[in-house]
């Protein structure tokens, strides 16, 4: 799907607030509202937008430990790879997981109650014969930027570098 300058601005504007009214986006992207509606349908029947979220202050309701995970696995066949992602995709607390080139095969990022609750987790999953050869534990001091949204203007427009 080719998106257009005002496909960007948007999927821009939603992103900085999901409860936006219609009116409200399509005054702020400039147009009138039912294309403005009309093309936000139709990013949304392209999955282009996959949901709308609310962005929570989770230590304002409780301490929590945020955890990054480098993890290699023994072995490298495709059904490897599959057993360990569908292992990580039934875990809630294991809130992303990225499978990365170079010398590990993923980076998790965990949430747990505390590092005890965090330590059962990998614990359980050694202990299910995942493949795990090695993993190496980050607990996050402090949160220094953790942007939700994404730059789309930046990448996409055809004066970003890259661009048309």
């Amino acid at each position: 799907m080719r998106l257009d300058a005002i496909d960007l601005r948007i999927l821009d504007a939603i992103q900085r607030d999901g409860r936006i009214t219609k009116l409200a986006l399509a005054e702020k992207v400039g147009l009138s509202p039912t294309p403005c509606w009309l093309r936000l349908r139709k990013l949304e029947k392209a999955g282009i937008i996959t949901g709308y979220h609310a962005r929570l202050a989770l230590r304002r309701l409780a301490p929590v430990a945020s955890v990054m995970v480098e993890l290699t696995l023994a072995n490298h066949r495709q059904s490897d790879f599959d057993r360990f992602e569908r292992a990580v995709a039934a875990i809630p607390e294991i809130v992303a997981c990225w499978a990365v080139g170079g010398g590990i095969d993923y980076i998790l990022k965990i949430m747990a109650a505390n590092i005890d609750a965090y330590q059962r987790l990998i614990d359980n999953l050694l202990n299910r014969d995942l493949g795990i050869e090695r993993y190496f534990t980050y607990i996050v001091t402090k949160t220094v930027k953790e942007e939700p949204v994404l730059p789309v203007i930046d990448l996409l427009s055809p004066d970003a570098p890259g661009g048309e």
